[in-house]
């Protein structure tokens, strides 16, 4: 296997979140354990997408994903929250502001 850098003019081997973009999802994530609404999570890094998948139970489907898609970014937004129903929740450019969706789920009535 040979080993050959990367140039400008060649689209990367495959989509990987960054460590800043993974700074705020984590942060996300570990409120939502705390609040008890996850449990697991998976990542796949894949050669047009990066999915963070969020479960309540380990042997589930996913309760929602959260893509890093860089060929949408000038048109609908490279990040996106999709239901476990594969409907596309929020879409954007900016993850803190797609992620907002999720963080309603945090917010509940205190009596």
């Amino acid at each position: 296997m040979t080993f050959q850098p990367t140039s400008p003019f060649h689209a990367p081997e495959q989509v990987a979140f960054h460590r800043k973009e993974l700074n705020v999802i984590l942060s996300l994530y570990g409120r939502m354990v705390a609040a008890g609404e996850w449990r697991d999570y998976g990542m796949s890094h894949l050669r047009d997408v990066a999915i963070f998948s969020v479960f309540r139970r380990t042997a589930e489907n996913p309760l929602y994903k959260i893509e890093k898609r860089p060929k949408l970014r000038l048109k609908q937004g490279q990040y996106a929250v999709i239901g476990m129903d594969g409907q596309t929740l929020k879409r954007g450019n900016d993850l803190r502001q797609v992620l907002r969706v999720l963080e309603r789920k945090l917010i509940r009535a205190v009596d």
